[in-house]
């Protein structure tokens, strides 16, 4: 969500007593079901039809059904009010074509609820890894004191992923990163097999799975196929599953945060290719009708491209180094020759070889291609100060004295 400037989020591990997380789930709950309630009265409105009920209309059909309910009236009214509040800036955010139609909430997917109106006496730090927030209709909950607390954070969520765990976020305005001001500009080519190689010649990888953790993930998955379903068998290996996973995903967040930030200390300008990951990962079975070819190969590449993180990439590159990140037309960027400017398809040896079949430059496939991102956007950046890249007559205004001669 943008307020004027981007707002950041600083996450920090929870660790609620077992009574305690009984309440947090509670909220969980009471959020999830506010929520699609007000997904339920948008879904029947039609074109020609009296609007949805708004935010305030809404509200105080929340009061009458927590006079009602006294399930419902047990739980925060400020958790069920931010969750109506949530749903009125998603509808707002749909309208105004910044993001997509709001959808319903499932139990264990998505589970939280935000707090508002934070004072500064609500978080508070009690020894040197320990710190606490106060939480409505629970208390004081300790969190990891991972490290500080952004200052003048006015929110926070609560949430609790696939395996179980439970995490606090504060909405803060983050600083971004200054820029080196060394004039260096950097092309990064994403790939699978290389997750981000660099024009210098670094190739970095995003790590995964150790090959212990994947066997025991084909072993869980295995019990998985045969656990009956509803059993209490079934849904421990569930969190066995979801635990590997989660330990997956936190290592591929932890490379792109910290391999944005060394690019974003280290250079001035960043060039990606522009590359719209969303469309390139979409499934490929097509319809009963017209049948997808290749769905598995293509199953198997977009979980590629997901576990090699390259829209997260981007995303926090724009966010730490915004102004500096310069999206290239990716054609052709992985079959031209970064030596003698020779496009073909056939210098493309192998994943990781590029012979040019015209003057015999040899280089990593990978980092021929960062190069000629990086030319590019230095093309670009010329350009964009009144001379054309290739060298051609620079910009200029028509001299009204060669005008008079006559």
């Amino acid at each position: 969500m943008l307020i004027g400037r981007l707002i950041g989020v600083s996450r920090y591990r929870l660790s609620p007593t077992p009574a305690q997380e009984q309440v947090l789930a509670e909220h969980c709950g009471h959020a999830r079901f506010v929520w699609n309630l007000a997904i339920e009265q948008h879904a029947h409105w039609k074109p020609g039809r009296k609007s949805g009920p708004g935010f305030a209309e809404q509200c105080r059909q929340l009061t009458q059904a927590r006079a009602e309910f006294e399930w419902l009236r047990g739980g925060s009214i400020v958790v069920q009010q931010q969750a109506l509040k949530d749903f009125a800036q998603a509808m707002a955010n749909f309208f105004g074509k910044a993001h997509r139609k709001p959808t319903w909430r499932k139990r264990g997917q998505g589970e939280g609820f935000r707090i508002v109106a934070v004072k500064a006496g609500d978080v508070r730090r009690v020894s040197r890894n320990v710190g606490e927030v106060r939480v409505a209709k629970v208390g004081w909950v300790r969190f990891r004191w991972s490290r500080a607390v952004p200052g003048g954070v006015k929110s926070y969520r609560i949430t609790r992923d696939h395996a179980g765990r439970w995490h606090v976020a504060f909405a803060a305005i983050p600083q971004p990163i200054p820029a080196p001001k060394t004039g260096e500009v950097v092309g990064v080519d994403r790939g699978v097999a290389v997750s981000a190689a660099l024009s210098t010649g670094e190739l970095l990888v995003v790590p995964t799975l150790r090959d212990m953790e994947k066997a025991r993930l084909l072993r869980l998955l295995r019990k998985l196929a045969r656990a009956k379903r509803g059993s209490n068998r079934r849904s421990k290996v569930k969190q066995a599953i979801a635990k590997l996973k989660a330990r997956e995903t936190n290592r591929r967040k932890d490379w792109v945060e910290k391999t944005s930030t060394d690019l974003a200390r280290r250079f001035d300008v960043i060039a990606v290719e522009d590359l719209k990951v969303g469309y390139m990962t979409r499934s490929a079975k097509g319809t009963l009708e017209a049948p997808g070819r290749n769905v598995r190969q293509k199953a198997g590449l977009n979980r590629g491209i997901l576990a090699a993180g390259w829209g997260l990439l981007v995303r926090r590159l724009e966010h730490k180094a915004p102004g500096r990140v310069w999206k290239i037309d990716p054609r052709y960027t992985s079959q031209t020759c970064n030596a003698c400017k020779h496009t073909a398809r056939e210098s493309r040896e192998s994943q990781a070889l590029f012979l040019c079949v015209a003057c015999g430059w040899r280089d990593n496939a990978d980092i021929n291609a960062a190069k000629n991102i990086r030319d590019t956007a230095v093309g670009h950046t010329v350009a964009a100060r009144g001379g054309a890249p290739s060298g051609g007559p620079v910009n200029r205004e028509p001299q009204r004295d060669l005008l008079l001669v006559g």
